[in-house]
This record gives C-alpha cells, structure tokens and sequence, in this order.
C-alpha cells in the first residue's frame, strides 16, 4: 500500500501562481508529448484522492477526463457529484486515515494523492510514502506552496533523480521511516 503524489512545482516551490494560474507549466516545449511519468503512474495506482479546489481545476481545462482510475474528493461541503461524472467521482469525507483505510479495505492500495491542501494535509498526518516532484526552472515568487507547517518533520530519501525534456529535474523521493 502506498499513498504517492505526483506534482510539478516551481524553483520556488509553488504549484499554481499568484492567480491560480497554471500556465507556466507550458514554459519548457514538449512538442513529440512525451510522457514525462504519468502514463506509469496512471498504470501503478489503483485510484485517486483529491480535494475539490483540485477537481475543480481538472474540471475548467475543457478536455477530455484525463483518469481511468476511480477519482475520489475530499470534500466537506459537496453534495453531489458533477453531471457527466457519475461512476468517475466519488465524494469523501472524515479523517484522512479514515478514509484511507476504508479505501484500502475496498482494494484501492496505490492511491494517487493530487492537489496542494490535499497534499498539505496528507503530509501533516505522515500519510505521504512516496513523492515524485518535477522541478520547473521558474521562479514564480508566490502563489500557491506545495509545502506548509508540519506538525514534526518528515524524512524522505531520494531514490531517483532525472533530468526531463532537458529542462526539467524529476525527483522521486521515499518515506524514510
């Protein structure tokens, strides 16, 4: 079982910028679209967990829904699923280990754990095992962190480091408990 994020952030940390924007994400050129890690992570898990803000996010890039996976979203004020969506997201709410443990008693062990409060919080109960981040070589200098407080620190060793698309640092790093 494994609770895995997968995420690009900024030089400075951020994963969206002062607006909430993700445009610098286009910054460095892909124009063959190579697969920078997602197909393998898409085939590894068994399902996601995101908040609504991130959901929300997926939902206003008007493409197709880029999951096979089952998608389930955090959320404490949601009440129904949106249209065209039902059998894809599922709501959730309670605890975080909670959650986790009735999701891998269903058989989801591999989750994807996707968006920053989401992330945030994951961390803050040391629910993270395993984290690739992908570094943008922009300074955004604000917007939204992908890191905030913790309640201890978190130690986590590298187990992977590549350079991606010549521009990009991919790191996969392992909880070390």
């Amino acid at each position: 079982m494994a609770n895995i994020v997968f995420i690009a952030t900024s030089l400075d940390g951020y994963i969206a910028d002062r607006q909430g924007k993700l445009d610098w994400l286009y910054s460095i050129p892909n124009p063959n679209n190579i697969d920078t890690g997602f197909i393998a992570l898409m085939e590894k898990i068994d399902a996601l967990v995101m908040g609504r803000n991130t959901l929300d996010t997926i939902l206003s890039f008007n493409c197709d829904w880029p999951y096979t996976k089952p998608v389930f979203v955090l959320s404490n004020t949601m009440t129904t699923v949106p249209n065209g969506y039902s059998g894809k997201v599922f709501l959730v709410k309670g605890e975080l280990q909670n959650i986790i443990t009735e999701l891998n008693a269903k058989g989801f062990n591999e989750l994807y754990i996707d968006g920053g409060v989401t992330v945030q919080n994951f961390l803050n109960e040391d629910l993270i095992d395993q984290m690739i981040i992908t570094r943008f070589p922009i300074l955004l200098g604000g917007g939204t962190p992908l890191f905030g407080e913790l309640k201890q620190p978190l130690n986590f060793k590298v187990i992977k480091n590549e350079i991606l698309l010549e521009n990009l640092v991919q790191t996969t790093y392992l909880r070390d408990k």
